[in-house]
């Protein structure tokens, strides 16, 4: 793994996942444009199928190939929505929604990652970053 961005979250009336959703449309967006494979980890198959059904909900133009872990063609799609106790493939870059370490050994490039404003969450992320930085990756911190 090289590079983990951690992107601040702006309050916002509405839950953590909420606003973890939206920021996480325009960046898995701007990645499919770009030609980058991505795998969405979500905390648990629930909240992965939550994602899934969001994603189904953009509007046509802005329409992205995804499938559900384990569903889809064979060859898979640019965009795999995981969860915890599933098997997380190497993609280039994994939108971490899951709140949780990634691990470094995974043939991962980016890691992006997300800095909630409840202040018990704030914390639970600064100390992901930590891990992240002492396991020698590049860091980046962004306001979304």
């Amino acid at each position: 793994m090289n590079q983990v961005t951690f992107y601040e979250l702006a309050e916002q009336s509405g839950s953590t996942q909420e606003a973890m959703h939206n920021g996480a449309f325009k960046l898995i967006y701007d990645l499919y444009k770009s030609r980058k494979w991505v795998s969405v980890l979500a905390a648990d198959q629930k909240h992965a199928e939550a994602f899934d059904e969001a994603l189904w909900q953009l509007p046509a133009e802005q329409f992205i190939p995804h499938n559900l872990s384990g569903e889809g063609p064979a060859q898979g799609t640019p965009v795999e929505i995981t969860w915890q106790t599933q098997k997380l493939n190497p993609r280039h870059t994994v939108i971490n929604m899951a709140q949780s370490m990634i691990d470094t050994s995974l043939r991962i490039q980016h890691v992006i990652d997300f800095v909630p404003f409840a202040e018990a969450e704030k914390q639970a992320a600064r100390e992901r970053y930590k891990q992240y930085k002492q396991a020698g990756c590049q860091m980046q911190f962004v306001k979304l």
